[in-house]
């Protein structure tokens, strides 16, 4: 809430202020992602919305069309977030956070391995990468049922970033395809401790999967431990 005030006192000052729209198009994502809006469906509406204002005031601008490719990568449109993505790149070739959008889309795309290098581009041109990325870069090792990388990773991520339940949860159906129960169940009981409300369903609902097979491999992880039904 914070960072959006700043963001809409920004474009008052400067109504042609494209990076201001771009983030705060990415404030009202991640409010969709998270149901910290009142409305999910109007956050992303909301996004959507201003991603598309940063790109009308300035085409030129690599943050605009980065945030209109992750509005149009969790509204389904892969082909579209990929093409918006590319464009950032055509801009600022050493753009790393565009880099990780672009590794983002691929794989929810189905395209680990692609993601994968997108990933470690993004990684090496920016050395003080966000945790998150970690996350993202296990997610592809999970899709491609390398499942010790991906526990490497995500056991990083977590000294970096105790809170994250998504991580524990990733870890949790690792260890269950691993075969190491006793260590998924501990995973599972670490989601819900930091994330009491956190749900399967809502995950499978707002992850834009090209092919919804690709979340119910995580589904199955946790089945294997006996977490979920």
């Amino acid at each position: 809430t914070a960072a959006r005030d700043l963001l809409q006192r920004a474009i008052e000052l400067d109504p042609n202020f494209a990076s201001a729209y771009a983030f705060l198009a990415l404030t009202h994502g991640i409010d969709y992602l998270n149901r910290w809006g009142a409305s999910p469906p109007e956050s992303m509406a909301q996004a959507e919305e201003a991603a598309t204002r940063a790109v009308t005031l300035d085409d030129n601008d690599p943050w605009a069309h980065w945030a209109l490719a992750i509005a149009k990568l969790y509204t389904r449109r892969h082909d579209e977030a990929v093409d918006e993505v590319e464009r950032a790149l055509v801009l600022n070739p050493n753009f790393a956070e565009a880099h990780v959008c672009r590794g983002e889309t691929l794989y929810y795309s189905g395209r680990p391995e692609e993601a994968l290098e997108s990933f470690a581009r993004g990684k090496t041109l920016n050395p003080y990468f966000p945790d998150v990325v970690l996350h993202f870069q296990a997610l592809a090792l999970f899709q491609l049922a390398r499942y010790d990388e991906a526990v490497e990773l995500l056991l990083q991520r977590l000294a970096r970033n105790a809170t994250t339940d998504v991580s524990r949860a990733l870890l949790a159906a690792s260890y269950g395809h691993l075969g190491r129960l006793e260590e998924a169940r501990a995973a599972w009981q670490e989601v819900l401790r930091v994330n009491p409300d956190f749900s399967l369903e809502y995950r499978r609902k707002v992850l834009p999967y090209k092919n919804p097979a690709d979340f119910e491999l995580m589904v199955d992880g946790l089945r294997k431990a006996g977490v979920v039904q």
